[in-house]
């Protein structure tokens, strides 16, 4: 059986195992921390990290890929190529735009500092963050959203790769405000809806409560 590599509360393992729930896929998973994965499956020493009986994948997005080519159905890869394109995007605009404000500004600050590296934080420095890099982020996903999903009318990787940042954030006590972005708020709760997300935010629900006790 496939092994996975990397802490359960990373977005992009979390991306890997919604793949695989959504796939139906076995594999076992090593919730190892980054830098703790075997150097021959991850040569960066980031998380995930994937071994199967045809050798080792790391990065997120190469494990996907490799994933829908492994079993094509159901298929989180539009078949059209233009919303192909836009799908790999948008798993690109939550790989990159909203994991650098999401990630190390708000959900490292909050939670993985203070918790687990007993940093302390400023919370007006994260608040500021929130205020003034989130929305712009925000904004774009909003006026993106002409139905169900981000692309076409069927559930895809770009949707999982901007669903698993959000709920780093969810984590860290933000939420797109329904309000201001009604849309967006609708989405994610949608995406996070879905049987492959809810077991898996609600297994790190439950880790970040004991940390929380310590």
């Amino acid at each position: 059986m496939a092994t996975l590599y990397g802490v359960g509360g990373s977005p992009f393992v979390r991306k890997v195992r919604v793949v695989c729930a959504e796939k139906n896929i076995p594999y076992d998973h090593e919730p190892v921390f980054p830098g703790q994965v075997d150097r021959k499956i991850s040569p960066l020493g980031k998380v995930p990290g994937w071994k199967d009986e045809r050798g080792p994948l790391s990065d997120s997005s190469i494990i996907c890929a490799y994933l829908e080519g492994v079993k094509p159905e159901p298929a989180l890869y539009p078949r059209d190529p233009y919303e192909r394109a836009r799908a790999l995007w948008f798993e690109e605009y939550g790989d990159s735009a909203l994991l650098g404000v999401f990630g190390p500004k708000i959900f490292f600050k909050k939670i993985i500092g203070p918790r687990f590296m007993g940093q302390q934080f400023d919370p007006a420095e994260i608040q500021k963050a929130w205020d003034e890099e989130a929305p712009p982020l925000l904004e774009y996903l909003e006026s993106q959203l002409a139905g169900d999903w981000l692309v076409g009318k069927s559930f895809s990787i770009g949707d999982i790769g901007v669903a698993t940042q959000f709920a780093n954030l969810h984590q860290a006590g933000y939420r797109t405000d329904a309000k201001r972005w009604p849309k967006l708020a609708a989405y994610v709760e949608r995406v996070h809806a879905r049987p492959s997300f809810t077991t898996l935010i609600a297994e790190d629900d439950a880790f970040l409560a004991l940390t929380e006790q310590r």
